[in-house]
């Protein structure tokens, strides 16, 4: 796996809380990336609430957090995003800060490609969120790596205490996705 110009991978993770599992995933994720390429997880967890009053044009300048958000974000040459499943569909906090990312022509996020990726303790392995995805992605213009898809159901019998995947095979489904966000992006 290379990357011939990228170098830069992003990672978001829809849930906040403190021994996720799908932050869990975000971080083996990460760590299966060919060290030639830089990872870094972006937080969101500090923006306000989107309001069209608060970003341009109504503004000279976006909150400092979103700024700082947005820059992240644009120093991407591609997305992984990681996400549990809330009322079927995208967590709120996640939602909200693809929201802030999204407004403007310099979106950070317009036309790269991204991994969509969830972990669930339930038996449908996030696949309602994911779908809730794909009129986002089409929004932006992105690249989505659609297969192999990383469904992952009664992620509490996946996953360790100490946050590592013991499911062989589904490791090799999630190697497989980031070589094809890899190949989605060479320019």
């Amino acid at each position: 796996m290379y990357m011939e110009r990228n170098r830069r991978i992003v990672g978001l993770c829809g849930s906040l809380r403190k021994g996720s599992y799908n932050a869990m995933l975000l971080n083996i994720a990460g760590n299966l990336l060919p060290d030639e390429i830089d990872f870094e997880i972006a937080h969101f967890d500090d923006l306000p609430v989107y309001n069209a009053d608060y970003d341009l044009p109504a503004v000279e300048t976006r909150p400092e957090s979103v700024t700082k958000f947005r820059n992240i974000l644009a120093s991407a040459d591609a997305f992984i995003i990681v996400s549990p499943e809330y009322n079927y569909s995208i967590p709120g906090g996640l939602k909200n800060a693809i929201d802030w990312a999204s407004r403007g022509k310099d979106s950070p996020m317009l036309h790269k490609p991204v991994a969509l990726m969830g972990a669930t303790q339930g038996q449908w392995g996030t696949v309602r969120m994911q779908t809730a995805f794909l009129p986002v992605f089409t929004f932006l213009n992105m690249n989505p790596v659609l297969q192999p898809e990383v469904l992952i159901a009664q992620a509490q019998n996946k996953f360790d205490e100490e946050g590592n995947l013991n499911d062989e095979r589904t490791l090799d489904i999630i190697k497989k996705k980031l070589e094809n966000l890899i190949k989605a992006s060479r320019v």
